[in-house]
Parts: C-alpha cells; structure tokens; sequence
C-alpha cells in the first residue's frame, strides 16, 4: 500500500475512534502521538517520523478500544518522537525516542493503563519501548497526596 493510501486509511480509521467522545468520558485511553517529532538532528523531510508512528499506532489500535489523535508538538524535541498515552482519572504518561516499532508498544501500554485500578500504568508487562522511553508521567487533575 502506498504512503498515501496507507495515511488516508489510518486517518478514516481515526475519524471513527476521535468521534467517540463518550468514550474518552468514560475511561476509555487515549493515545496523543506527536506529528511534528523527528529525532534531534534528522533532516526536515516530510514525512515526519511522528506522522509515520502517528500512522502506524493508529493502525495498531484498530478494534482495541484505544483512540488516537495526532497533535503537534509535545514539546519533547530533544527525544522525539513523542507520545502521550492518559485515561480520564489516571496518570497521563509521556514516552519518547520513539520509533514506528513502538506503534503497538502504545496500544499495549494504553490497554495496561486503562486497566490499572490505581490509575498507574504497572511496570510489570509494560512493553519495553515504554519502560526506556518513559520521559514523564503527569498526576490526574484531581490528584491529592499527603506527604508527611
């Protein structure tokens, strides 16, 4: 399938998944891939490597559940391409040095996260592209701990 084809397919299959905000209401994860990214000192060339992953984990999440958009810039330049993987009430989680490999890494590490009953995505069977990329994980918005 050309280039093309394959990124005019991904972004029908996305219409379907973004168009289900009900979804993203109720828990379901959500996967931010940033189309802008390309490794700190590849060439300007389009297309970007984030559009590329942005495509292959868009194909990668078909029938799981998992939504992903494309968004630019996540403001991790350095240590593109870039990813955010969040489900409403748990950590939001941002992973770098990314490549097309880690398409299916996110949906995995999205599926774990929704499934998490303390709203952090376990260590234990995390795919291993997010264990070294993992870059920051950010507190839900109504996230309250009391240190002593």
């Amino acid at each position: 399938m050309a280039l093309t084809e394959q990124t005019e397919t991904n972004r029908k299959s996305e219409a379907g998944t973004e168009s289900s905000a009900d979804e993203a209401r109720a828990g379901a994860p959500t996967i931010y891939v940033c189309v802008t990214c390309r490794k700190a000192g590849d060439p300007d060339t389009e297309p970007r490597p984030g559009a590329l992953l942005a495509d292959a984990t868009a194909s990668a999440a078909q029938g799981s559940g998992v939504t992903v958009r494309r968004v630019r810039c996540l403001a991790n330049c350095t240590r593109g391409p870039s990813a955010a993987v969040r489900v409403n009430g748990s950590w939001t989680y941002v992973f770098g040095g990314l490549d097309i490999g880690g398409a299916a890494a996110l949906v995995e590490g999205a599926r774990l996260l929704a499934g998490a009953a303390d709203g952090i995505m376990p260590w234990r069977g995390r795919p291993e592209p997010l264990k070294r990329g993992l870059i920051a994980r950010v507190p839900p918005l109504d996230f309250q701990e009391e240190i002593p």
